[in-house]
């Protein structure tokens, strides 16, 4: 009985050790396990793009930039909407320490292009321009 103990425990090892062998990555090692370098997708540094996505960003970007160009020679007229892309609060000013003149309830100014733009603020409409 102690044999065949003896050699199911030693088979048991065996077979253990052998699956442990096999298991592991045939590629050079690293700290993390297998080796980055020779992966053909983390061959390109920290760039995971592909070229197809360089042309797509620089397109947009492109874009953006026009978009930007023509927002900054918007002529603004009472009564038009105002853009969402000044609504932030970066565009907004104190009337107070801008000499502009005391806005009603439910009213801002705001600072665009070297004018100042009253805004009713339920509806976004463009009430007063005040150039400096």
């Amino acid at each position: 009985m102690k044999k065949i103990l003896a050699i199911l425990a030693i088979s048991f090892s065996a077979l253990m050790a052998n699956s442990i062998a096999t298991a592991a990555p045939h590629e050079k090692h690293d700290n993390r396990g297998w080796d980055q370098a020779d992966h053909p997708k983390f061959n390109k540094g920290r760039d995971f793009r592909e070229n197809d996505d360089d042309d797509m960003q620089d397109r947009r970007r492109m874009r953006e930039e026009r978009g930007f160009k023509r927002l900054q020679q918007h002529k603004w007229q009472p009564g038009y909407i105002m853009p969402q892309h000044y609504r932030g609060n970066g565009y907004k000013v104190d009337y107070k320490s801008h000499d502009l003149p005391k806005p009603s309830r439910n009213q801002q100014w705001y600072k665009i292009n070297n004018d100042y733009i009253l805004v009713d603020t339920d509806s976004n409409n463009i009430l007063r321009i005040q150039g400096f």
